[in-house]
């Protein structure tokens, strides 16, 4: 693991030390002194979001000695401290073995609520069972915040709330009305994402929620994983062995990636500065086409552009894009994007390297 070195540290962090400055450096102090003594329910805290917002609140912790009691709902808690013993013994930390879709037990006092659990990598099973999974989540969730007292509550939405993306729409904006087609079954994911944003702004409305909504695009860095679906990790894992990266389409599709320490200074700077009820767009607005992606990778692993592309690619056909406007969090929040492309897969990299050496000795 990644550790910097001091004389005092009974947290040794499993992220690089800049990624950690950078975060500690770019988040406003008034979000550090806004956290201070919290209890933080935290959902999906042992997933990729929950992860490193369990890492920087760590470290925060130990840097400006915030006294935060940090309670991680985990289905598996012995799965969890055999994957990253450092956050799931560390003494601030209580893991809460449970279903997020059954929390009516769980009666203490909070003062946030971070609703992180957002299974993407599932997205692609029964659609039925994904929107309830999803919906019913957040409806426990806010049960919770209403029962515990909670001050704030953050809901990690999703960019598929917008359905698709206009081809000539470069950019998406979170007053756009359009949604996902509800002909469509494999929509489920973006469905139930918009009826839990619903269902928060419903909540805050009758109960006085404090409530904010990250709609979260794509991410990229240490503990993604890189055998789902998403073709950023299965292009590094195909790198790292040395293989060509294969581009199962045509490769003309758009997006953009935030880097995974942007990521926690956006979510932590919208729970605590957004403003109450609104929803702002968590990624990266540089956009760039799925066979630029593999390039990209290509050449940042294996030092050449080593990939193919499966179809050709369709004369004037629409664009498929799925990148966000993020002008009202950049002019609203003060938010940026710090990390650029190249180096957020040189660390991400790095970081699996160093996981699999770990594993080894």
């Amino acid at each position: 693991m990644f550790q910097e070195p001091t004389s005092m540290s009974p947290y040794s962090p499993g992220i690089a030390p800049d990624d950690l400055r950078l975060i500690i450096e770019k988040t406003a102090p008034v979000v550090w002194q806004a956290l201070r003594g919290k209890r933080i329910f935290i959902t999906g805290g042992t997933g990729f979001i929950g992860c490193w917002l369990l890492e920087a609140l760590l470290w925060a912790d130990q840097h400006f000695q915030l006294e935060l009691q940090l309670m991680v709902l985990t289905r598996r808690p012995a799965a969890f401290v055999a994957k990253a013993p450092h956050l799931a013994q560390h003494p601030a930390v209580r893991l809460i073995m449970g279903n997020v879709n059954a929390l009516g037990g769980f009666n203490e006092p909070v003062d946030i609520v971070l609703h992180a659990a957002t299974d993407v990598a599932n997205a692609g099973s029964d659609p039925c069972q994904v929107f309830d999974d999803i919906v019913d989540g957040t409806k426990e969730t806010l049960a919770l915040a209403i029962r515990c007292k909670a001050q704030r509550y953050l809901l990690t939405s999703s960019g598929a709330v917008y359905g698709r993306q206009p081809g000539k729409m470069t950019h998406i904006l979170e007053d756009y009305a359009g949604a996902p087609d509800t002909l469509q079954p494999n929509t489920a994911y973006g469905q139930a994402k918009r009826v839990s944003e619903w269902l928060v702004q419903c909540a805050a409305s009758r109960h006085g929620i404090d409530s904010r909504i990250a709609r979260v695009f794509a991410l990229l860095g240490p503990y993604l994983p890189l055998d789902a679906h998403f073709a950023a990790g299965n292009f590094i894992r195909d790198a790292m062995a040395g293989q060509e990266i294969k581009v199962s389409g045509d490769g003309t599709a758009f997006r953009s990636y935030l880097y995974a320490a942007d990521m926690v200074i956006w979510l932590l700077t919208i729970l605590v500065v957004g403003e109450p009820g609104q929803a702002y767009n968590l990624g990266s607005d540089q956009a760039l086409t799925i066979r630029q992606l593999a390039a990209t990778v290509s050449r940042v692993v294996l030092g050449e552009e080593r990939f193919s592309v499966a179809a050709e690619s369709v004369e004037n056909a629409p664009a498929q894009r799925y990148i966000p406007n993020i002008d009202k969090a950049c002019k609203d929040l003060n938010l940026f994007v710090h990390t650029d492309l190249p180096s957020a897969i040189r660390k991400t990299v790095d970081w699996t390297i160093m996981q699999s050496t770990a594993s080894r000795t």
